[in-house]
């Protein structure tokens, strides 16, 4: 008897295997993200990491089932922040820090800022500039199970003009400057913008971030100058669209963002001053707008101390900061599609969740503000059949709130339970 034979005969000796244990979760209200309204009481199913199905009932354990009950919670998907920097975080000592860690040192606190955010309910983000491409390591560490923290869509370095908003190099000696290539974040010209982006693809980036304009943080003058002609942005744009990435263009004044819509950019972050031209121009292109709230509140709120930021960051801070909000209200009225983006990295890691109370008191519904964190942004990365909802067949990313944030947005900030991939982070 050979042994395939003999294996097959001890098999049918045995009792039938029991069917694989499921977790069982127990949800007093879901929101799924792509229904008009919640539903109530329901188990959703979950086995081998994703959702098998959602019954209409609390279904009792079977033998080996996992119950996890939230009848007193309400169960969403897990949400996705389409701006963060995961590899830092603002302080009095930035500046300093810049010269004074090693790459070690931001990679070690990296995992901290990634496992802030994991805990805080986002399972999903797109990290949208860095230093050394650490984000791209960590992103590995974290797909490899080394490292806690969301699944990472990354940008690498962010690309920008010499003395631009992406330039590391602003206000630094001659002595401080380094010939590490990994440190390169300015291009020149349509060729060298083309180098730059099959740089980042060699990375290892999924997408491309440019600084289309000025910045708050940056150590320049301009918050809002145009940076980029639009023969650069039009062989950014066709070069990342050839490799198959999006690109985000982190833009405050209304030129240079209008320049990047116009040349193709599938995202504008931040957008403080854009005009109703621009918002013309980004509905008639379909570009998406992430408009990072909490990051101008914060910054704005920091530059109430005279002594916080540099002398040539304060102005801009006290300027961008209140603008913010109020073109993202205008913007959603006027119906710019809209993707929850924070910023975090300028504001802290784990606050993400503030943003949603942001958007709604500048009149988005919180139903659409749950949508802008979890289908909508699932759909713009094309990975809507895979996540963004509580739908069965879908990975098993949930996340658990007290309360109804229907009734109170700000319950989405006291995320209880964190599910991603089937594995339970936080209960």
């Amino acid at each position: 008897m050979n042994s395939a034979v003999r294996l097959a005969a001890l098999a049918a000796l045995l009792p039938a295997s029991a069917a694989p244990a499921a977790t069982l979760v127990h949800a007093g209200r879901m929101i799924d993200a792509v229904s008009a309204s919640p539903r109530e009481r329901v188990t959703i199913v979950v086995e081998g990491g994703r959702i098998q199905a959602i019954e209409a009932r609390f279904r009792a354990a079977g033998a080996g089932d996992e119950v996890v009950d939230l009848s007193q919670a309400t169960v969403l998907p897990g949400f996705m922040d389409m701006h963060v920097h995961l590899t830092g975080e603002y302080s009095r000592s930035s500046e300093l820090d810049s010269v004074k860690k090693s790459e070690a040192d931001r990679a070690y606190d990296s995992t901290v800022y990634a496992q802030r955010t994991l805990l805080a309910g986002f399972t999903t983000v797109r990290n949208v500039g860095d230093q050394w491409n650490l984000s791209t390591a960590l992103k590995r560490a974290i797909e490899g199970g080394k490292v806690r923290g969301p699944r990472i869509f990354t940008a690498g370095r962010s690309i920008g003009t010499r003395g631009g908003h992406a330039d590391a190099t602003n206000a630094f000696g001659p002595f401080l400057t380094s010939d590490d290539p990994r440190l390169d974040t300015v291009c020149s010209g349509a060729d060298g913008c083309r180098e730059a982006v099959r740089q980042r693809y060699q990375d290892g980036a999924d997408s491309i971030k440019i600084t289309a304009t000025g910045g708050v943080l940056s150590i320049a003058k301009s918050d809002s100058a145009p940076q980029f002609t639009d023969q650069e942005l039009a062989a950014v744009v066709s070069t990342a669209h050839d490799y198959g990435m999006k690109v985000a263009a982190h833009a405050h004044g209304a030129e240079g963002l209008k320049r990047a819509v116009r040349a193709g950019i599938d995202s504008v972050e931040h957008g403080t001053f854009m005009d109703d031209e621009a918002i013309r121009l980004m509905k008639e292109k379909g570009t998406h707008y992430v408009p990072t709230i909490s990051a101008g509140r914060w910054v704005y709120e920091q530059a109430q101390d005279p002594t916080y930021f540099p002398a040539i960051v304060r102005p801009k801070a006290l300027a961008v900061g209140p603008q913010i909000q109020q073109t993202f209200g205008k913007a959603w009225h006027a119906g710019v599609t809209i993707m929850f983006g924070t910023d975090c990295g300028v504001c802290a890691h784990g606050d993400n969740a503030k943003e949603f109370g942001h958007m709604v008191e500048a009149g988005m519904p919180v139903m659409d503000a749950i949508r802008s964190a979890t289908i909508v942004p699932a759909r713009y990365l094309g990975i809507d059949d895979r996540l963004g909802s509580v739908e069965a067949g879908k990975l098993a990313d949930l996340v658990a709130v007290p309360g109804n944030p229907l009734d109170d947005v700000h319950v989405l900030e006291r995320v209880s339970f964190v599910m991603k991939d089937g594995v339970i982070y936080k209960r």
